[in-house]
Parts: structure tokens; C-alpha cells; sequence
């Protein structure tokens, strides 16, 4: 049976456009190749009933922010992240990080919320990085 388009938007509702982001990019990263937001489309509805157009607005959003890079697939455009899960992830620190207040301080905190091979790995880097 079909939702009522009420039923669509209110459970659209409960996601923030960050999430619903989120999950789009999630998407694109799990595949890793050029997607149009029909093919995005059609893996996401699977999980949850969403509307084409809802797609579409978030992958011209994303465009427009500089995460996805885009180009013609036809008479639609196909998108693809322009960094990686983790290179996004650390962008997104270094973002916080620079708006977080004290910056070793809000390191400080983030390295106690590490697991201990979280930092023993942490550790192994920055020697690599030293030398």
C-alpha cells in the first residue's frame, strides 16, 4: 500500500537535513561510482519511503556546498562525493575544531573519548608523522 503523501512528509519531518544528507552521501560513498539522484533514489527507498524530488534537492545541495561533484548523464546529472567517508570526517574536525573555543582543550577531550587502541593507534601516527 502507498503512503499518503501527509504520511511522506511527516516521516521526512523526523529527519534534519542533515541526516537526510547523510544518509544520501552514505549512499554514494557504499557504491563509489557516478550516481543519478534516480539510482540514489531507488537504494534510499528501499530503507525508507522517500520522495524523488526530496533526492534530487539534497544532491543539487551537496553540489552546491562542495561535497559532491557532478556531470551530465544524459538529460540528468550523475554526483559522486568529492572526498572519501574518512576525508570528510576529517574535515569536518578540523571545522569543529576551529570554532570549538580552546583547541587543546577540545583535543584533550577528544582523546579521553578514544578507546585505548583508539589512541595507542593515535600514537603510532603522530610518531610517523615526526619523522
Amino acid at each position: 500500500m502507498r503512503a499518503k503523501r501527509s504520511e511522506v512528509w511527516s516521516s521526512m519531518a523526523k529527519l534534519g537535513m542533515g541526516e537526510l544528507e547523510a544518509r544520501v552521501l552514505d549512499v554514494l560513498w557504499d557504491r563509489d561510482v557516478w550516481m543519478t539522484p534516480s539510482e540514489v533514489h531507488q537504494v534510499l527507498i528501499r530503507r525508507r519511503e522517500l520522495a524523488y524530488t526530496t533526492v534530487m534537492t539534497i544532491l543539487v545541495r551537496l553540489w552546491r556546498k562542495g561535497v559532491v561533484d557532478r556531470e551530465r548523464d544524459g538529460k540528468a546529472y550523475a554526483y559522486r562525493p568529492v572526498e572519501t567517508r574518512e576525508e570528510r570526517a576529517a574535515s569536518r574536525m578540523a571545522d569543529l575544531l576551529k570554532t570549538g573555543g580552546d583547541r587543546s582543550l577540545a583535543l584533550a577531550h577528544f582523546v579521553d573519548s578514544m578507546t585505548p587502541a583508539e589512541r595507542a593507534k593515535l600514537r603510532q601516527m603522530l610518531r610517523r608523522s615526526r619523522s
